[in-house]
């Protein structure tokens, strides 16, 4: 018996396409999108790539890129006044960062809607940080094209509205560990210390980080310790991350922490 053939190309795209009902992603996001705008916005690269290098959702990612910022800066501007410059250059860039977006993405239930290569749909592609983060943006960008500037603030400014509400405190930054670090010095507390290591294939390693908080600072140098050697009389907390890189794994252990900090 012949083997079917697998289908490329638009015949591809559109399968993959209708296989899922988005209903409740445009239930979720709250606007009626076009099957040809969204499915446009959902195309990684990498199932682009596969099947006959069909258009992909990057130049949407690139405009949502700037419908986001615009909206977030300008709702910034009019929610803080007394805000300088520098600080709300700050608290954008921790509303929009690659992390926020992506806890977006989850929220909204972006990842299982992704269209995406066989490589990377092994490797978990639609709980990346980095490919949920985009497809936030290109949507965004397909809402702006298909129904205009106003519509598509409205959507940010509503999806966005308790982050950008506590921006001042906990989006002071793009980076986890930065604002663990302010915390802790703001707290009069010590030192993080991390140790991470990765598990499985080179190509599909998972990163698992180790954190721990001191109570006061440490004397020996932060490269020459880890969790395990900081006496326990001197720990604070302890929290764990995971990535698909070293990096990641890290800032999820930041975040945690942060989180546990703000409880106490």
């Amino acid at each position: 018996m012949a083997r079917k053939r697998r289908l490329t190309g638009e015949a591809a795209l559109n399968a993959a396409y209708t296989k899922t009902d988005h209903t409740p992603l445009r239930k979720a996001w709250g606007v009626d999108i076009s099957d040809d705008y969204l499915r446009l916005a959902l195309t990684h690269r990498s199932f682009a790539n596969e099947n006959d290098n069909l258009p992909n959702n990057e130049r949407l990612e690139f405009l949502g890129d700037a419908v986001l910022g615009l909206a977030v800066a300008e709702q910034l501007y009019r929610q803080f006044p007394d805000r300088t410059e520098s600080e709300i250059s700050k608290m954008r860039a921790g509303v929009v960062n690659m992390y926020a977006l992506a806890d977006v993405a989850r929220e909204l239930g972006v990842g299982p809607n992704v269209l995406l290569g066989r490589g990377e749909m092994r490797t978990g592609g639609d709980d990346k940080h980095s490919i949920l983060s985009d497809t936030v943006e290109a949507i965004l960008g397909a809402i702006y094209l298909e129904h205009g500037f106003q519509t598509a603030r409205e959507t940010v400014l509503r999806i966005f509205e308790q982050r950008i509400t506590a921006a001042p405190t906990v989006g002071l930054t793009m980076d986890w560990k930065t604002v663990l670090v302010e915390k802790l010095s703001d707290l009069g507390l010590g030192d993080p210390v991390y140790a991470s290591r990765g598990e499985g294939p080179e190509h599909n390693q998972t990163f698992h980080a180790r954190l721990v908080v001191t109570s006061k600072r440490l004397q020996a140098e932060a490269d020459t310790v880890t969790p395990e050697s900081v006496p326990s009389e001197l720990v604070y907390l302890r929290t764990t991350g995971e990535g698909h890189t070293k990096k990641e794994a890290e800032h999820a252990a930041a975040k945690a922490a942060v989180a546990q900090l703000n409880k106490r």
